[in-house]
């Protein structure tokens, strides 16, 4: 027997319980009709997404290095942070940069990231940031960062050796040498 086809993939909430709320996100469990008319369960994590800024200064994009509770070591990534409810990405990439790196520039959209889709709605919307200016502003009170300027072909093989692991990072690093590349 063949695997079936479906013209409309959709899967339609019938009814939404919400079993989680903290700080930064909540997590629904829904009920759900299926493509072919089943019903499905589906927990999700709702976030109201991120921003990550590859930030260029001088032939060099800046990185912070910070420990990451969840993975239980220190990291090596662009300038980012979550988006407030209903807040607008730009402007929130703009008040991060200047936060975490203390410079601040003119930014324009790479593209997005959905973080994964399979649990989670998160979006981490991506930008490049140029012209740099020292511009600080403080960093938030549980937020412990050294900020390091990295070539960004540099950065590109510590992610191809498997040294920079964030996804966010590594895919900013890709859109900054395709973007790098297009303007030569």
């Amino acid at each position: 027997m063949g695997r079936a086809e479906y013209q409309d993939l959709t899967e339609v909430c019938l009814k939404q319980k919400r079993i989680y709320q903290g700080k930064v996100f909540r997590v629904e469990q829904d009920e759900v009709r299926l493509p072919n008319g089943l019903t499905g369960s589906r927990e999700v994590v709702r976030h109201p997404g991120a921003v990550g800024i590859l930030a260029l200064k001088e032939e060099k994009i800046l990185l912070v290095r910070q420990y990451r509770y969840a993975l239980g070591r220190e990291t090596l990534e662009i300038p980012a942070g979550k988006l407030d409810w209903g807040e607008e990405p730009e402007v929130c990439a703009i008040r991060e940069l200047r936060e975490e790196t203390g410079y601040q520039g003119k930014v324009e959209k790479l593209g997005e990231i959905a973080t994964s889709p399979g649990f989670t709605d998160e979006i981490i919307h991506l930008y490049r940031a140029a012209d740099l200016v020292w511009a600080p502003l403080t960093t938030d009170d549980d937020e412990f960062i050294n900020v390091e300027s990295v070539p960004l072909a540099e950065a590109a093989e510590q992610a191809r050796r498997g040294e920079i692991t964030d996804a966010k990072t590594a895919l900013a690093i890709l859109l900054g040498l395709n973007d790098f590349a297009k303007r030569l």
